[in-house]
């Protein structure tokens, strides 16, 4: 039995490790959700789109911990494959592209997106396209690979970190990188923005654990040994809607 219970994280140690072990598709995402969530209001009836929900695990926890109806939409992993491994009437699952999300406009109380958004969100017309589909007052919740530093003001892309994603941590932003690009728009009040201080440690602590559940070393561990908590961690960001 694989051991993730965590002191910072004790809605997440009630989940079964090898359930959330075997549905790996990155970063803890159960870690990520219950830090996001303490700057969200999420309440009881409320619709939230689970944006980029992977195999459900996210969608199980927000169904379960805060009452609210969840649209798991996920491009590569098979609706019904996730609906077999989320067993919950309370969630729908769908296949749906980040740019082509088939929701009526103003339908979700809240969008989530955890561990996905660096994919498609750092685009200057995203953020418009998203808050769409939220009521005024609505809430867009974010967990995203995050750097210290912007790249742009090191210069290059840390060899450690190249040698592992490449051109992609051009979109592990700072916190304050994205406190601006929300709030240029003036379509939403930023209400967190902020790097995790245990988003380095969390996120080998997973790499760890992750490495003895499969019998063999997760690649991201080369990559956060060589950093040491230098660069690498996650932005939390929330919002609501004007």
């Amino acid at each position: 039995m694989a051991d993730l219970k965590h002191d910072d994280y004790p809605r997440a140690n009630e989940y079964d490790a090898n359930w959330i072990l075997a549905g790996d598709m990155g970063p803890n995402p159960l870690w990520l959700l219950e830090d996001l969530a303490r700057d969200l209001d999420l309440r009881p009836g409320m619709r939230v789109l689970d944006l980029g929900s992977g195999k459900g695990a996210t969608a199980v926890f927000l169904a379960k911990e805060y009452g609210v109806q969840v649209w798991a939409a996920d491009l590569w992993v098979d609706p019904t494959d996730a609906a077999a491994n989320i067993g919950n009437p309370d969630v729908v699952t769908l296949k749906a592209e980040a740019h082509t999300l088939p929701f009526a406009k103003g339908f979700f109380d809240a969008i989530v997106c955890v561990d996905a958004y660096e994919y498609f969100g750092t685009a200057d017309n995203y953020l418009p396209y998203i808050t769409s589909f939220l009521k005024p007052g609505g809430q867009l919740g974010v967990a995203t690979p995050a750097m210290t530093q912007e790249v742009r003001e090191l210069g290059h892309i840390p060899e450690h970190i190249k040698k592992m994603v490449g051109w992609e941590a051009l979109a592990w932003h700072t916190a304050d990188w994205w406190r601006f690009q929300w709030e240029i728009t003036e379509l939403v009040d930023v209400t967190a923005a902020r790097l995790q201080e245990n988003g380095w440690s969390d996120w080998i602590k997973w790499s760890r654990a992750l490495s003895e559940y499969r019998g063999e070393r997760d690649g991201h561990l080369d990559m956060l040994e060589a950093d040491n908590g230098q660069y690498l961690t996650f932005a939390i960001l929330a919002a609501r809607k004007h």
